[in-house]
């Protein structure tokens, strides 16, 4: 089993986390993600997991990709694990629904 972890292994893994974030949220309300608590776990699993990710490439990488807001995406990790019954669910919600889109286009770009 050939299982190279490198940058293109950890991209595609946000690349699918971020497909999964998209699909799940299309027409999902604020209200529909409050009340399901299966996917609002599903979701923040899948955040966590992208910043998980993200921390693995390396330096050369996030430099040459310097318009991906890298730092932002450990911000949001770090409020979802340390602060998990804390989270903004404004602010999560806003993210799923509109910066997860817009990341996924600029690593695809």
């Amino acid at each position: 089993m050939d299982n190279i972890k490198n940058n293109i292994y950890y991209i595609q893994k946000i690349r699918k986390d971020l497909e999964f974030i998209v699909e799940h949220m299309r027409d999902v309300s604020m209200e529909e993600l409050n009340v399901n608590e299966v996917l609002l776990d599903s979701m923040l699993f899948r955040m966590i997991q992208i910043s998980e990710n993200a921390k693995r490439l390396t330096d050369e990488y996030k430099l040459s990709h310097s318009h991906i807001p890298w730092s932002a995406l450990s911000g949001m990790r770090n409020r979802i694990v340390h602060d998990y019954g804390n989270v903004d669910l404004n602010i999560v919600y806003e993210t799923l629904k509109n910066d997860m889109l817009e990341l996924l286009t600029l690593l695809e770009g």
